[in-house]
């Protein structure tokens, strides 16, 4: 495994591991890390000793992914924190990148509930909206349970009203699908009501900025490489930058139109965001990607939908241009024997289905089976604009396709279609390689995502359809060639 992915994987494991365990386990974190990390280790060393030509065994490949978890679990249990440390219902949401990650404040536990104050709690409950056959009190929520009499949307607006009207902003108010499918309210901490929001410092414009700045920079450099430049020679001939801005620019546009594409839904919705920040690296990519953060709860599953959608459509809509324009201004070389797939002077387009439609649109009948494609850095650009929206766009957890499965189906079912997601990569990795990275990231990512306040109104037949469109976009994308139409392109 090349080092610069074996560092990327570290980097984001970690963030992953102490943003999802830190608040229920006092086992500490680097140790869950190495328990995670210990495929990756397993694989690389394999791949360092008998070499990149030698297949990894296959117990050598199911066998961490079957005992690392089990391990992972028993840690947590092992130094698993009492009830009233546990993490609360969730009172404020992130966007997670890759790489990327924010530590959660801590929440205090929730003040007693008296009786006098237990009838006010009832009275805040129509029986004609939702009749209450139980109060369950717990260290971080007061759950509500009872018959729905009306619609999610319009009980939820209504109790809300009669919460606020009762308890000032002290509560927040949630709606979920419980276990045996019947939907109870739950009061959580309201930690806005901790804070003057008025006086909250929400985004830095001029961190922004710098990291805009850097990134352009680091990226710059990474694309003097890709065009074939010497950066060696950047001392004595500053002007050897030019040739590393097409895939700069390219990379950074598509990056940044997926994010203002969440960031503008978030602010449709009154969610508080803050700008994108880009992450600069001085190798690999000359980036880990940008980011939001959202500071507020995402009020329902509409909301959800709308915002984790906007952004992998913009970068994919944003990406096309660039791919097919850079496509058309590349050239054939010779298919090596082993080919990368992130090798941009000889890639094989048969990674990917869209890949190589489009390349054999714009390339016509100079791209045939025993051919690569050296890649202008604009389609390079392009290339891992593709990579970005299918990872984000993959069901799974806190990316952008979990919460759209979670916005479309429920929680509880998108769990399971995470489940299957990750099943489906791995073997996905074991026909092709080149996605054994995407099993191992996605293996890492916790399944549960956070639920919008109102997580109970379902979806309309519109934003369904195109929620499924977006599945089939992330198929096309990550699927390989099948050899009928391989055949029929005359690409194998």
């Amino acid at each position: 495994m090349n080092f610069w992915l074996l560092l990327l994987l570290g980097i984001f494991t970690y963030l992953i591991v102490q943003r999802s365990v830190t608040r229920i386990t006092r086992t500490p974190v680097w140790i869950l890390w190495l328990v995670l990390m210990t495929p990756a280790f397993i694989w690389s060393a394999w791949t360092a000793s008998a070499g990149s030509n030698q297949s990894i065994p296959l117990p050598l490949v199911i066998g961490p992914f079957i005992i690392c978890p089990i391990l992972y679990w028993l840690l947590i249990q092992w130094g698993r924190r009492d009830a009233n440390s546990a993490s609360a219902p969730p009172n404020e949401s992130s966007e997670i990148k890759p790489a990327i990650a924010q530590k959660a404040e801590p929440t205090p536990p929730v003040r007693p509930i008296d009786s006098s104050e237990e009838k006010q709690l009832r009275d805040c409950f129509p029986w004609s909206i939702f009749y209450i056959h139980n109060i369950e009190y717990r260290p971080q929520a007061v759950i509500c349970y009872g018959q729905l009499r009306t619609t999610p949307t319009a009980a939820y607006q209504r109790i809300k009203e009669n919460i606020q009207a009762q308890f000032g902003d002290r509560f927040q108010l949630i709606l979920q699908e419980g276990l045996n499918g019947k939907p109870f309210f739950a009061l959580v901490p309201n930690p806005q009501a901790r804070a003057n929001r008025a006086q909250q410092k929400l985004t830095r414009p001029v961190l922004a900025l710098g990291l805009l700045l850097a990134t352009l920079l680091t990226t710059t450099i990474v694309g003097v490489e890709i065009a074939g430049a010497n950066i060696t020679t950047l001392s004595s001939d500053p002007s050897v930058l030019l040739q590393g801005l097409p895939y700069s620019l390219a990379l950074m546009t598509i990056l940044g139109i997926h994010e203002l594409g969440h960031y503008s839904a978030a602010r449709y919705y009154k969610i508080r965001a803050t700008l994108p920040y880009f992450i600069p690296v001085p190798f690999f990519l000359g980036t880990f990607g940008a980011f939001i953060q959202m500071r507020s709860p995402v009020p329902n599953r509409k909301a959800l939908f709308d915002v984790s959608i906007a952004g992998p459509l913009a970068g994919f809509i944003a990406t096309i241009p660039f791919l097919v324009w850079g496509l058309a201004n590349s050239t054939i070389v010779p298919l090596p024997e082993q080919p990368s797939l992130f090798d941009p002077s000889a890639l094989n387009p048969n990674y990917s289905l869209l890949l190589a439609l489009l390349s054999k649109l714009m390339l016509g009948a100079q791209l045939t089976a025993n051919t690569a494609i050296n890649l202008h850095p604009v389609a390079f650009a392009g290339f891992l604009g593709l990579v970005v929206t299918a990872l984000n766009l993959m069901p799974v957890g806190q990316l952008d396709g979990g919460h759209i499965v979670h916005a479309m189906f429920g929680q509880r079912r998108a769990i399971v279609v995470s489940q299957i997601a990750r099943f489906l990569v791995l073997a996905l990795a074991l026909l092709q390689p080149g996605f054994l990275l995407w099993a191992i990231i996605l293996f890492f990512m916790p399944i549960y995502d956070e639920p919008a306040l109102n997580d109970v109104t379902e979806l309309d037949n519109l934003r369904d359809f195109f929620g499924l469109l977006a599945l089939a976009v992330l198929v096309v994308i990550v699927l390989p060639v099948p050899n009928a139409i391989a055949q029929l392109l005359q690409i194998g």
